[in-house]
């Protein structure tokens, strides 16, 4: 008789051996890590979208990283986000100062 990984046990429920559910296991933990990954390179491919605007671009770069754009322009990971956001320095900088910028507040009309 030929030996199978799982034993049927009163015609229902199949029971399987340890060592098959361990591999069964790291196979599913494999799997969805190249799914992870995957998702991941996807997602790093879409940052550099030519249809994106810089804001929309640096936004998705943030929200991927968990991280926030620096306030100072001369902070290191700017370097990071031009490069995986394909955008320029100049970009990014003036996202800083739109930022920085404090939005006007609505003028009220006079009586």
């Amino acid at each position: 008789m030929r030996s199978l990984p799982w034993q049927l046990k009163g015609d229902t429920v199949p029971v399987y051996r340890p060592d098959e559910v361990i591999r069964d296991h790291r196979s599913q933990m494999a799997m969805e890590a190249a799914e992870r990954r995957a998702r991941r390179r996807a997602e790093l491919e879409e940052l550099g979208s030519d249809s994106w605007t810089p804001r929309a671009r640096i936004q998705a770069w943030e929200k991927l990283h968990g991280l926030r754009l620096p306030t100072a322009a001369n902070h290191p990971v700017i370097h990071v986000i031009a490069a995986d956001t394909r955008l320029h320095l100049a970009q990014i900088v003036a996202e800083q100062v739109a930022r920085a910028t404090p939005l006007a507040a609505p003028h009220e009309p006079q009586t």
